[in-house]
């Protein structure tokens, strides 16, 4: 009988505030955690109300349900070419009210972010970094129906004849490939052409492929499992035998977005020349689509809806500091907004009363012009209050696995009430490192009254600075 030990534990007690952290048998954490990665969605019942706390979120009940309204009909397809602002001060959740958007939505319907500043690019227009991000948030979901044979190789037999231009060497006529399934087998005569597909794809007899009675395709799916050996790291992928027949119909969904095909269109492949290898890597740089090739990539994606081959599936473009746009930038949005391929769009800012980029004159509400105020519907973001801060700081708490002593939660939620809650959550984890210096498994709250030494919030720096603009009185230091 095998003798066993019993040792203390010497885990520390979790505090009376914090909710437990992750186990040490679950799945390792990455490094670092996002900020907005407790977010899971809007947090909404069946009604469409929103819950007080869920799904990550705290507060912004009113927010929330709006989005939800928004969501329903970006879902039903009646909110495309419009326009939701979400305007509110900073840190109040405008960025994670878009993000929680994206996970009601799932992963089918496009999702394009991207921040107000990015269209300042030395290499392609302003105009046309928008324009991408438009193209990019429409997506195409291409069905097809098509016979293919498929199943494992049992065979693969190429058939050589004299070749009828030279009187040396020979060439292949055609090659004879076996494919098994569960149900059955079959044998192939198939033209020399696919010979040179089943070469290229480097398949050999065990492999299971699949073969389009059509246009001759080739594609291999994978190893088959009955020939998976024991070994502990293998770069071979393994897939089970095929079920059905051999010859069957298969529905086959691929979804792309109309900006991989303009991609695609755009940078047509070159040969495999020397030549041809070199020049794609010194013209690496972003191209330019036209319009003109965006019409035709749109007339030939008509004709694919028109035949029943493919839905449009509008999906989001993400503007977060939108304020940051200029005139130009704004009059072209106006225009995109209008065209017939336009998805739903969502914008973001923190400003009030401000001046029009690109403008000497032009004062606007959230530095957006009116014409485009009057398509948005326009949602507020409200502040957080106390209870609200310290409820966040807790959720956080949990996520990033930190114990939070006692009154360390109160003290927290106090200084994000007189700071910012950005401020409040980022004490969080300098306050960890610190209480392990200490030798501490939790955060207490001397630790959190030394990082008020050592650290500033927003508010405390700018009333240090002086009425000349300086520092104690002009003097840097």
């Amino acid at each position: 009988m095998k003798a066993t030990s019993a040792t203390p534990s010497t885990s520390a007690p979790v505090a009376h505030n914090a909710l437990p952290p992750p186990s040490a048998t679950s799945n390792a954490r990455s490094s670092r955690i996002a900020p907005h990665s407790h977010i899971k969605g809007l947090g909404l019942t069946s009604d469409g109300l929103a819950a007080p706390d869920g799904a990550g979120f705290i507060g912004q009940t009113n927010a929330r349900e709006a989005c939800g309204v928004v969501v329903d009909l970006i879902k039903s397809r009646k909110f495309s070419g419009r326009a939701l602002l979400l305007v509110g001060a900073p840190g109040t959740g405008k960025t994670a009210l878009a993000l929680a958007v994206s996970h009601e939505l799932g992963i089918k319907v496009p999702f394009c972010p991207m921040v107000g500043s990015e269209v300042y690019s030395t290499e392609v227009k302003k105009t046309e970094v928008l324009a991408e991000s438009f193209r990019r948030a429409i997506g195409l979901r291409i069905k097809e129906t098509k016979e293919v044979y498929e199943g494992e190789v049992t065979e693969l037999t190429p058939a050589e004849s004299e070749n009828p231009l030279s009187g040396y060497g020979k060439t292949v006529s055609h090659v004879i490939v076996g494919l098994k399934t569960v149900k059955g087998t079959k044998q192939l005569r198939l033209d020399p052409t696919i010979y040179e597909a089943i070469l290229k794809e480097k398949i050999v007899v065990g492999d299971v492929i699949y073969v389009e009675a059509n246009t001759g395709a080739v594609k291999r799916v994978g190893r088959s499992d009955a020939y998976a050996s024991s070994y502990d790291l293998e770069s071979e992928t393994y897939v089970p035998l095929p079920k059905g027949d051999v010859h069957k119909r298969k529905e086959l969904v691929q979804d792309v977005t109309l900006g991989d095909l303009d991609a695609a269109n755009a940078r047509p492949q070159g040969g495999q020349d020397i030549m041809s290898v070199m020049g794609s890597l010194v013209k690496s740089g972003r191209t330019e689509v036209t319009d003109k090739l965006r019409r035709e990539v749109n007339k030939v994606v008509k004709g694919y809806v028109d035949q029943g081959v493919a839905e449009v599936v509008p999906g989001v473009v993400f503007i977060d500091e939108v304020h940051m746009l200029d005139i130009e930038c704004f009059t072209y949005l106006n225009a995109l907004l209008e065209s017939p391929m336009a998805p739903t769009v969502i914008l973001a800012t923190n400003r009030g009363n401000a001046l029009v980029r690109g403008t000497t004159d032009v004062v606007s509400p959230h530095g957006v012009p009116v014409d485009l105020l009057d398509r948005c519907l326009i949602v507020k973001t409200d502040g957080y209050n106390r209870e609200q801060i310290g409820k966040v700081v807790q959720l956080r708490a949990n996520v990033e696995g930190l114990k939070l002593g006692s009154g360390v939660l109160e003290r927290i939620a106090e200084e994000g009430e007189r700071g910012s809650m950005r401020y409040a959550l980022q004490l969080l984890t300098p306050a960890s490192i610190l209480a392990g210096l200490s030798g501490r498994s939790q955060i207490e709250v001397e630790d959190i009254g030394e990082m008020n030494e050592l650290f500033l919030d927003a508010k405390t720096s700018a009333a240090n600075i002086g009425a000349d603009g300086g520092f104690d009185g002009g003097k840097m230091w």
